[in-house]
């Protein structure tokens, strides 16, 4: 980063979904997710044409908000991609400083700095482009860190802890179109000073994709980016991009410090995961080495394990809850590892291809 560099980005601050109906987002978010309802804002306090629930679980905050009119963002932005991740709030030390550096170095300028004030927190923020249709608003606290947006949300009176289940945002796994995952990494680390921590190209079943992950200095913001091969046939971030109607979030990796808990409770509450074809635990000691949980506890909830050069990882994806299935969840718990479970895509596909395997000759033994 060069002379002059105003930024200190800490943090994912928070993240917001436009979604067509909030109160329903909520619900499956609070019932069955974990998270806690913790203030909210309308046009009663001042948000014209939206409604917006502030959802809270650990250190992780997320805005639903629905647009009230057809000529809000939130109601264009559904319009157009689904529900979805619309914003990606990053917590600055000078969000006014930031933005202008910002817009400098060639961010799109959405919305100037605008200053919120309580009676015992400020909070100011502005908003740059980020990629496709998502934003990246800058925020800057002082005081009261409970205040989400002092005067534009009321804070709801706590109503108890949440359960503790998740801690943190990990990571976001994004899709860009074939042919701009190098212009978008080279943006990151031209525009906001981010590092390419990560890339590689995965190849499997005549599938293939090319990944880089992009990380602040602070090391609390990883953009994991994705970009469809277009010399190997469609697949999964072909379908998202399909799907949503260009770049966007495709999925949101939390962190949780129990994935065996974590998971049990989630399914006890209907969350969704994908499923896991049980050769893939047959050979997962081979793979990763030991494991240090019961195996068939991890068969049993369908949770994946890799391993890199600085250790484990156990994680699992979530089905997506939307009409398009495009946005889901990851749970990941970090074991010393820095990636992101890429080992995983080829073991599932081998394992899937041996069950394949044994049922065909089981059914030619039987006939």
């Amino acid at each position: 980063m060069g002379k002059g560099w105003k930024m200190d980005i800490r943090s994912i601050d928070h993240i917001e979904l436009y979604v067509g109906d909030a109160r329903q987002a909520a619900f499956y978010f609070g019932t069955a997710v974990g998270f806690r309802l913790r203030g909210q804002g309308g046009p009663e306090t001042g948000l014209a044409g939206q409604r917006s629930l502030l959802l809270g679980q650990a250190d992780i905050r997320m805005v639903l908000t629905s647009g009230l009119t057809a000529q809000h963002p939130a109601s264009t932005y559904v319009q157009r991609h689904g529900d979805g991740i619309a914003v990606v709030a990053l917590e600055v030390d000078d969000a006014a400083g930031a933005y202008a550096e910002l817009v400098a170095r060639g961010a799109t300028p959405v919305t100037p700095p605008t200053t919120f004030t309580g009676v015992d927190a400020e909070v100011v923020t502005a908003e740059v482009g980020g990629f496709g249709d998502v934003l990246h608003r800058l925020v800057q606290r002082r005081g009261d860190r409970r205040e989400f947006l002092p005067g534009a949300f009321e804070m709801d009176p706590p109503t108890g802890g949440d359960d503790g289940l998740l801690t943190e945002i990990d990571h976001l796994a994004i899709c860009v179109p074939p042919g701009q995952l190098g212009e978008t990494v080279a943006h990151y680390e031209r525009v906001f000073g981010f590092s390419d921590i990560f890339t590689e190209h995965v190849e499997v079943a005549g599938q293939a994709m090319n990944s880089t992950a992009v990380q602040s200095p602070s090391g609390r913001v990883t953009l994991v980016l994705l970009e469809p091969d277009t010399s190997h046939r469609p697949g999964q971030i072909d379908a998202f991009l399909a799907e949503h109607a260009g770049a966007g979030v495709q999925h949101l990796g939390l962190r949780t410090d129990d994935i065996v808990t974590a998971v049990g409770a989630l399914r006890g509450r209907g969350v969704r995961f994908a499923g896991t074809p049980g050769a893939y635990y047959d050979d997962l000691e081979r793979r990763v080495g030991p494991v240090d949980a019961p195996l068939d506890r991890l068969r049993e909830l369908s949770i994946l394990v890799d391993r890199d050069h600085g250790g484990q990882l156990l994680q699992i994806f979530t089905e997506s809850i939307h009409v398009r299935r495009t946005l889901f969840l990851e749970l990941i718990e970090r074991r010393g590892a820095l990636t992101f479970g890429s080992g995983n895509v080829k073991a599932l596909y081998e394992a899937k291809e041996r069950e394949l395997a044994a049922t065909a000759t089981a059914q030619g033994v039987g006939a």
